[in-house]
């Protein structure tokens, strides 16, 4: 069999037979997690095959259009849901996996999550000072820097000048670009590549120094025998239609780490038969997100400029028992808008009408924290090829922070002049005033009777030191497997009440000496 030894990306109209290699590390996933292991790794000289099950796009198909981008980068055509429908989950599915869709928003790892996760759950060496240099290397690469108060975009500008007339704490987000043109696409992929995702940066440095991989590429088995991964199974997709052509990849690794992503690296090791004692799966964690949108009299364009620069984490320890929330914005492209909005018909018309003058803002919860909070559960569905199942708990303790999130937002919008806010219940609440905020106690607070989305998709794989209530250990090794690690952001043990992206990141650079040190 053939080793792996020249650096290429393929895709799946490339691979015209059935194809088995051999590797020192196969990696399952081309997202935060594994691209920076990938290129630790080749960087050692270790010969990497990597699969993405997606597609391998570039700026020169991103026209900034929202048909081609959902299409093209996202997870189920940017449809996935829970299977009751009640939560919408944007996911990206692409080489560079959500580095290729996200709004650049960098952040590292609160203390005080770090601190949880080695007192409630047991993880050791994975700390502020293991991290530090890590992160100070991943910003230097991608240009990570805090964007300047005098660009931010007007739906920004709101968020700013709210939190600040009310006296709440606000920031400004540091993001990774390198030349950024402020244009407020980069959900649909940067055209100019000023984007310093891993579709551009980290994955093309790894393929220099030798990494091989294959776009179009579903996971299908990891073939297990004892405490070891024989080999990895993959079906090549075709780029087009996305459906298996017929020729299959056979992957013999030294060590084989799964970076997929919460809710995808549980689905292969599901169909691995690789669930932990069930544990595989559960405890996934989303930072659900409730919204309210606000209109002004003068233009807002909120589908222009950066999409994310203002933060406030006023709200993220809100006490014992409570769960807590930070504020950001939402760039408000049409379809976004009108697929997120709760209107339809002439409601719907009504108000993309008056796009221009509409601003958003969004609460994103932080879950995971309260000891009876039980997440999500991925779960295969009987008969679907890449469809998951998936099912997440919202218990009172959730819609309480639903609630005063919402009536927060509708502050901040009305201190920075909004005319009229509204909620996006399915019966929505439109507030005419600051004086009507409470007339949202009133609203229904329940699944399926109030807009719910999530961008963030954590757990389901978290770590920890007993075997009994976790899947990796502290070093991202999975429990009673000598060659077999999970390197993305399912191994977190609780959501992380930040962007997740340069967690991950961080964390990946740093599991990569005990995933090198196991081949």
């Amino acid at each position: 069999m053939p080793t792996a030894t020249v650096g290429r990306i393929y895709t799946g109209e490339e691979v015209t037979q059935d194809l088995a290699i051999d590797c020192d590390v196969c990696i399952v996933g081309s997202g935060p997690g594994g691209s920076w292991l990938a290129h630790e790794l080749v960087a050692q000289g270790k010969s990497v095959v990597m699969l993405e099950e997606g597609g391998y796009h570039t700026r020169r198909e991103f026209d900034l259009t929202e048909s081609t981008a959902f299409a093209n980068l996202y997870q189920d055509l940017g449809n996935r849901t829970t299977d009751d429908l009640s939560i919408s989950l944007l996911q990206g599915r692409s080489v560079g996996g959500g580095t290729t869709v996200n709004w650049c928003s960098s952040f590292r790892t609160p203390d005080r999550i770090l601190k949880n996760w080695a007192e409630v759950h047991g993880v050791s060496g994975v700390t502020k000072e293991a991290l530090t240099p890590h992160w100070d290397h991943i910003e230097k690469r991608l240009h990570i820097a805090e964007w300047p108060l005098e660009q931010i975009n007007t739906n920004n500008r709101v968020l700013w000048d709210g939190l600040g007339k009310l006296g709440y704490e606000r920031g400004l987000i540091r993001r990774n670009v390198n030349g950024c043109a402020n244009t407020g696409y980069c959900g649909m992929g940067c055209p100019i590549d000023a984007k310093q995702s891993m579709l551009v940066t980290v994955i093309p440095d790894a393929v220099e120094k030798g990494l091989t991989l294959y776009a179009n590429a579903s996971v299908r088995k990891l073939e297990h025998s004892g405490r070891r991964v024989s080999a990895v199974h993959a079906d090549v997709l075709d780029p087009v239609t996305q459906r298996p052509t017929g020729k299959q990849l056979k992957i013999t690794a030294k060590v084989t780490a799964v970076c997929g992503g919460a809710l995808n690296s549980p689905a292969v090791l599901l169909r691995s038969g690789l669930d932990a004692g069930g544990k595989v799966g559960k405890r996934t964690w989303l930072h659900p997100v409730v919204l309210m949108m606000a209109m002004f009299e003068e233009r807002v364009d909120a589908f222009s400029g950066a999409p994310q620069s203002v933060y406030s984490h006023h709200f993220t320890d809100r006490g014992p028992g409570k769960i807590g929330y930070f504020l950001e914005v939402p760039p408000v492209h049409p379809m976004l808008a009108a697929t997120v909005g709760t209107n339809v018909g002439a409601p719907l018309i009504e108000l993309m009408s008056k796009l221009p003058h509409l601003q958003a803002c969004l609460a994103i919860t932080v879950d995971g924290l309260l000891p009876e909070e039980q997440g999500g559960t991925v779960k295969l569905k009987a008969g679907a090829y890449s469809r998951l199942g998936f099912d997440y708990a919202l218990g009172p303790a959730n819609w309480e922070a639903f609630k005063d999130a919402c009536k927060q937002m509708a502050r901040v919008q009305f201190a920075a002049g909004a005319k009229k806010v509204m909620s996006l219940h399915y019966q929505p609440v439109v507030l005419e005033s600051a004086n009507d905020i409470d007339r949202l106690d009133s609203a229904t607070w329940e699944k399926l009777k109030c807009r719910i989305v999530t961008a963030h998709q954590m757990g389901g794989c978290p770590m920890g030191k007993d075997p009994a209530t976790s899947v990796v250990d502290s070093t991202l090794k999975f429990h009673g497997m000598d060659n077999l690690f999970v390197v993305d952001g399912s191994v977190f043990p609780t959501s992380l009440g930040v962007n997740p992206q340069e967690t991950i990141m961080g964390l990946s650079r740093w599991a990569s000496q005990h995933v090198a040190a196991a081949i």
